[in-house]
């Protein structure tokens, strides 16, 4: 619910509904089962410090969240903005018209990944809100994942999916989509 008021409030103020903006929500995450909710920033970043709270995904994927820049986060008090980097996956609000997400990718990997370079391709801007958070909760692997990580046949579809969605980039965006090419291949 704080989520929902900080981010109603940001959309107004930074006019989401007649500019290209995608507003990041910060994603933080627990390994507990229960947990109270905190009600402000300051709460989460003590929880943050005690260990309670993480930022998302940390351990395991740390690339998908980081140019959120959390240590900037820490102590901002206004929105601010981050460029687009391989493998960004942040959890946004955008306006209704902006780019759907590719069909091709349903289950498990890399829906968000492929929605968030569509939009760096149409030129939204990232603007992180400094006072909005989330906080994933944990629960049980879904089908999905599971298959992901024991199904090689699943893994080779995922990688054929992504490399059509680039060519397809590249194709529908040209010069400007080489970026998204480039990472891939360093990453």
């Amino acid at each position: 619910y704080l989520v929902f008021l900080f981010a109603r409030k940001s959309v107004i103020q930074l006019d989401l509904a007649n500019t290209k903006k995608a507003l990041i929500v910060p994603a933080f995450e627990t390994l507990r089962y229960r947990l109270s909710f905190p009600k402000s920033k300051a709460e989460l970043l003590s929880m943050l410090d005690m260990g309670t709270l993480f930022t998302f995904r940390y351990h395991v994927w740390t690339k998908g969240h980081a140019p959120t820049n959390f240590a900037k986060w820490r102590t901002a008090t206004t929105p601010y903005r981050v460029e687009w980097e391989a493998d960004f996956e942040p959890y946004v609000v955008v306006r209704k018209d902006c780019p759907e997400y590719d069909r091709r990718f349903v289950g498990f990997g890399w829906n968000k990944v492929a929605h968030i370079m569509e939009l760096d391709a149409q030129e939204y801007e990232f603007t992180v809100l400094p006072n909005a958070y989330m906080i994933h909760m944990p629960h049980a692997p879904s089908f999905d994942i599971t298959k992901f990580r024991s199904n090689k046949q699943y893994r080779i579809c995922l990688k054929t999916l992504k490399e059509e969605f680039q060519q397809d980039m590249s194709r529908h965006y040209g010069f400007a989509a080489l970026k998204y090419l480039t990472a891939e291949n360093n990453s």
